[in-house]
């Protein structure tokens, strides 16, 4: 099998999970357009822990964690197996930095995109928790750790946001802030000219403070980007902003 791709796609709403929209779309695309892969381990910025965990579970559990939101959204379920060698296996490339749980199953920062990507759910997950206690420069050695994981056929899958700040978000403003551009258009810069150790670095790009108020869901870029190699093609999609302070943007790796 060749070398699988690398994705981060910037999740948004929970609503995405069932809507048509622009997002949505291009995620469908990429399913299609994407190698099938053997499994997929995804880093979510919906599970935090301290320390690093994998998910354990052969048949992980579909994690409503959000409120009021309609009621098919929480009758929503996304019931792909889970894969305990691939948890195993990815420990082991993390030489012992990280445990496996049973704890968790698939959160919405993980289905809503999958639901969407692969929606007969018959690709086995994994999630790696986020531990936002550790510095940029070790969430990208993470995902250096996780890099022979491609050549196993292994998709790694980053969903967050580059840009997300709820407490400012004001619906129906199609532009994003000045702030917020000014930070996505820093990071998009330093991603599309492969520069992603760059990242290390994103508190000191500007409208940062704003833009990541909290770590979490900026996170699951560093570390899947930690896993890019020299031969690897970015491209991006989704390039917009959401409510004025959430970039939809997401970023695919494709090796040359």
């Amino acid at each position: 099998m060749s070398r699988m791709p690398l994705a981060f796609l910037g999740h948004g709403s929970p609503m995405n999970a069932l809507e048509d929209n622009a997002w949505t779309r291009e995620w469908e695309a990429l399913g299609r357009r994407l190698p099938r892969p053997a499994a997929i381990l995804c880093v979510s910025a919906h599970y935090e822990t301290r320390g690093l965990f994998l998910t354990g579970n052969a048949a992980p559990r579909t994690i409503h964690d959000f409120f009021g939101f309609p009621p098919a959204l929480h009758q929503a379920a996304y019931p792909a197996p889970g894969s305990p060698a691939l948890a195993e296996r990815a420990a082991a490339l993390l030489g012992g930095r990280a445990g496996i749980s049973d704890d968790w199953g698939l959160d919405h920062g993980a289905w809503s995109v999958l639901m969407r990507m692969y929606p007969q759910a018959d690709v086995p997950v994994v999630q790696l928790s986020l531990d936002v206690t550790l510095p940029p420069e070790e969430q990208l050695s993470i995902g250096r750790a996780l890099a022979p994981l491609r050549d196993e056929g292994v998709l790694l899958l980053g969903s967050g946001n580059v840009v997300h700040n709820l407490r400012e978000i004001a619906p129906g403003k199609p532009e994003p802030f000045p702030w917020a551009a000014e930070f996505g258009e820093a990071v998009h810069e330093l991603v599309t000219q492969g520069r992603y150790q760059a990242l290390a670095g994103y508190e000191k790009l500007p409208g940062s403070a704003r833009s990541v108020p909290t770590a979490e869901h900026f996170l699951p870029l560093p570390i899947v980007l930690g896993a890019a190699g020299a031969d690897d093609r970015v491209s991006f999609l989704n390039h917009e902003f959401l409510w004025g302070s959430l970039s939809m943007t997401g970023y695919v790796l494709t090796e040359t």
